[in-house]
């Protein structure tokens, strides 16, 4: 099943790339987003499974932005995709309700991952599969 993704951030040739890369991990981008306020708006009006927000925008960063996305629809998860992770800006992004911060220095496929282990039904993040040793017992 697809999974709906909004993407925010300032710079158009970044959003394009992460549209590119989710639509090719199998999620729909229902939407995009240059700044936090817009980020807030389409929320609202699409309902995504995920946001994922930069840090740094104009108008309203990804932090105040989150605070604002957690009151009005707490169930929806927030990563944070952000040039800044050093430990105070995941202490704060945390305080905000960010489940995932990822560094735009980071493979793109750490993104990917965190946003389906983030989507995941709770059950399916527990299990642990079988080894894939090629011993036999």
């Amino acid at each position: 099943m697809s999974h709906t993704i909004l993407i925010a951030d300032d710079s158009l040739f970044i959003r394009e790339a992460l549209c590119k890369f989710f639509e090719q991990d199998d999620f729909s981008v229902c939407g995009e987003a240059e700044n936090g306020k817009e980020a807030i708006d389409k929320a609202q009006e699409l309902h995504p499974d995920l946001i994922l927000l930069d840090l740094s925008m104009p108008v309203m960063n990804g932090l105040e932005a989150t605070r604002v996305l957690k009151r009005m629809m707490p169930e929806v998860p927030v990563i944070m995709y952000s040039a800044y992770a050093d430990s105070s800006t995941e202490k704060a992004a945390r305080s905000a309700g960010v489940r995932a911060l990822v560094s735009k220095s980071e493979n793109i496929s750490v993104l990917l991952g965190k946003a389906r282990s983030i989507l995941e039904p709770q059950e399916l993040r527990r299990f642990q599969p079988f080894s894939t040793s090629p011993h036999r017992w």
